[in-house]
């Protein structure tokens, strides 16, 4: 696992030990930031089950001005610590170690919302994506920049609702066995 490109490219990233966390593949991470080219540089990143960090570090090396990580898992934490480290990252990015529901019910700690969102539970916790979904999608949408991008990875195969709340999807990628599912604030009637 390595950044694809900007500031630290080509540079290897760490990724937790065991298969609890599962980390995006590089090919899926470059069509991700392929897509966000034109939206990354100077915006606000959130990177919910950060994991290793690999999405909201790619972020940061290419121009993002903030990265927040939400992550719990202390195996993951401990590498994405590590990783900010190997890179030199002092500034510019904010860890909230616990879960990603407590961080959305807690409500804007940072002063500029988000611009960019990325999610990518475990496959296997489809209550998370519902919850997560629908908690950026109505009670957690103050932390948004009405011009947010929203990107869900998941199983090729699982299908994610059209809309939660105010997102709705855009968007959708699927390589392999992986799907991106792209959301963006809709006017509610």
């Amino acid at each position: 696992m390595r950044i694809i490109a900007g500031t630290f490219r080509s540079r290897p990233l760490q990724a937790p030990p065991g298969l609890a966390t599962r980390p995006s593949s590089d090919r899926l991470r470059e069509t991700l930031f392929n897509v966000l080219a034109p939206r990354i540089q100077g915006a606000v990143f959130l990177d919910l089950y950060a994991g290793s960090g690999a999405v909201g570090l790619e972020a940061l090396s290419r121009g993002a001005e903030h990265a927040t990580f939400v992550e719990r898992a202390p195996a993951a934490l401990k590498v994405l610590r590590a990783n900010l480290e190997r890179l030199n990252v002092k500034s510019g990015f904010k860890i909230h170690a616990g879960s990603v529901s407590s961080y959305l019910r807690r409500g804007p700690t940072e002063s500029k919302r988000f611009r960019l969102v990325f999610l990518d539970p475990p496959y296997d916790a489809a209550k998370d994506y519902v919850e997560t979904l629908g908690m950026l999608g109505g009670a957690a949408a103050s932390l948004l920049d009405p011009d947010v991008l929203v990107i869900a990875e998941h199983r090729r195969k699982e299908r994610l609702e059209d809309a939660y709340g105010s997102l709705a999807r855009t968007r959708l990628l699927e390589q392999g066995d992986a799907a991106l599912s792209f959301y963006s604030v809709r006017e509610l009637a």
